[in-house]
């Protein structure tokens, strides 16, 4: 049963997808650490945060599926840079496909949410 958005398992993989890419991002040159660091670890806790945002206006199904979409857009953008951090040589290639994979499987489990989000609210 779900009682909280902590509940969920699309929380839980954008949690764990967060925190990779926190580990990940300690490494990087300091020279980005005001733009790609800062971005990436901003837009990957987003994805998390819009997803607890989302479940607090379940009452109100339009916002409910507002903040879901929030949440996707947060994702696509932390794709992004994941894909300029392996263009810019941050990212082996296997890690790359790890987070990727991850991103894409919280993805589907966004997707799936929005096209029932009705089921969640009351």
């Amino acid at each position: 049963m779900v009682d909280s958005w902590s509940d969920l398992e699309v929380y839980k993989s954008a949690f764990a997808l967060q925190q990779a890419l926190y580990v990940e991002s300690k490494s990087w040159p300091k020279s980005e650490t005001y733009s790609l660091i800062d971005q990436i670890r901003r837009s990957s806790r987003s994805v998390g945060a819009n997803i607890a945002e989302a479940w607090a206006r379940r009452r109100y199904p339009q916002h409910f599926l507002s903040k879901l979409a929030d949440s996707d857009g947060e994702l696509q953008e932390t794709i992004h840079w994941i894909e300029t951090a392996l263009a810019s040589e941050y990212l082996s290639p296997e890690s790359a496909e790890s987070l990727l994979s991850q991103a894409n499987r919280i993805g589907k489990q966004l997707g799936s949410m929005m096209n029932r989000h009705q089921s969640f609210c009351f």
